[in-house]
C-alpha cells in the first residue's frame, strides 16, 4: 500500500555505526520533554512501547523489521491508520553514520492525520534528529 503521506530525514553523526546503534536502541536515550518513553522487555522485534505526553492519550507502539545494526521501524497503530517511523544507520567511509528516518503514514483514514503530521514533523523532526546526531557523537567521545 503506497504511503498517504510521507517524509524522510538525514543527519550525519560522529558516532560510528555500532555506537549510534546501541545508543538509539537504549530507551533511556529517549530524551524527548515532555515525552516520556517506555519499552516492555528488550529492544527487540515485536517489542511493545508506550509513549506518553501530558494531556494525551498514550501512544501504544511496537518494534517491527528490526535488522541490526542497520534498520528497525517503530510502528504505531491510529484509528484506521498506522504511522512508521523507519530508522536507517549507515555506515560512512571516514567511520561516521548517516542516520535516516523516514515517516509513512498509511491506512484508510490516513488523511486525517495527514494535515497535522505534516505541519509538526517538518518543525520538529530535523531537530530532534541533530540532537539524537549530537548525543550519539558524545556517547562515542
Amino acid at each position: 500500500m503506497a504511503a498517504a503521506w510521507e517524509m524522510t530525514h538525514s543527519v550525519e553523526t560522529d558516532a560510528p555505526p555500532d555506537v549510534a546503534w546501541k545508543y538509539w536502541t537504549n530507551i533511556e536515550n529517549w530524551i524527548d520533554p515532555p515525552a516520556e518513553f517506555e519499552l516492555d522487555g528488550p529492544f527487540v522485534e515485536g517489542a511493545r512501547g508506550v509513549t506518553r505526553i501530558p494531556g494525551q492519550s498514550p501512544m501504544h507502539w511496537v518494534i517491527r523489521d528490526m535488522h541490526p545494526p542497520e534498520t528497525a521501524t517503530i510502528e504505531v497503530q491510529l484509528e484506521r491508520a498506522s504511522l512508521s517511523f523507519m530508522w536507517r544507520f549507515a555506515g560512512l567511509a571516514d567511520g561516521r553514520t548517516c542516520l535516516t528516518q523516514r515517516v509513512e503514514l498509511q491506512g484508510e483514514e490516513a488523511s486525517v492525520y495527514a494535515p497535522e503530521l505534516d505541519a509538526v514533523l517538518r518543525v520538529t523532526l530535523p531537530e530532534a534528529m541533530k540532537k539524537i546526531a549530537d548525543r550519539m557523537a558524545t556517547a562515542a567521545a
